[in-house]
């Protein structure tokens, strides 16, 4: 195998099965989002090019807003729509409701990323029972963690490991100066 072209690490299982449930529920996620249905989540849909294809890509993430910041949390680890993000560095977001909003993606390094996921959830009491069913390993999106105020872990430590397993892109708006 290639270094282009290296195997994914295996998920957990718990990522592997909501995977596959998310990819049944994104076709109505993708329309609620788009129509401004509340989904119960900090949800935003994200178009990117394809890496390999070049057409675009939709899929519903959470979104954290974050001391005016944006983060998209890529919680089941390097899947389609994190790889693209990573080559094409630039995306759309279409809030509920239809607002779209070109971005700049800037993946952040384990070590940037840590901070900003223990800041972002720091305030909230940790649920030790959450951490129980999904394992130590699995974390939700920061996005979602953060709307339903529940927090994981305690150190920054383990909030860089998080990072490491599971990337996070600070997404800035691009503005158009005349």
């Amino acid at each position: 195998m290639t270094a282009d072209h290296a195997a994914p690490a295996r998920l957990p299982l718990w990522n592997r099965v909501a995977g596959r449930f998310l990819r049944l529920f994104n076709p109505l996620a993708r329309w609620m989002i788009s129509t401004g249905i509340p989904t119960g989540a900090p949800n935003v849909l994200l178009t990117v090019r394809g890496r390999r294809s070049g057409k675009p890509r939709t899929v519903p993430v959470a979104m954290l807003e974050l001391d005016g910041a944006w983060f998209v949390h890529a919680c089941y680890g390097e899947t389609g729509w994190v790889a693209n993000l990573r080559a094409a560095g630039e995306a759309t977001i279409t809030q509920p409701g239809g607002r779209r909003v070109p971005v700049m993606a800037i993946a952040l390094s384990p070590e940037e990323a840590g901070p900003v996921l223990q800041r972002a959830l720091a305030p909230f009491r940790r649920s030790r029972v959450f951490r129980a069913l999904l394992g130590p390993q699995a974390r939700g999106p920061v996005g979602i963690l953060w709307a339903f105020r529940i927090r994981i872990d305690d150190t920054l430590e383990e909030y860089t490991a998080v990072a490491r397993r599971y990337p996070l892109f600070e997404l800035r708006p691009v503005t158009q100066d005349t």
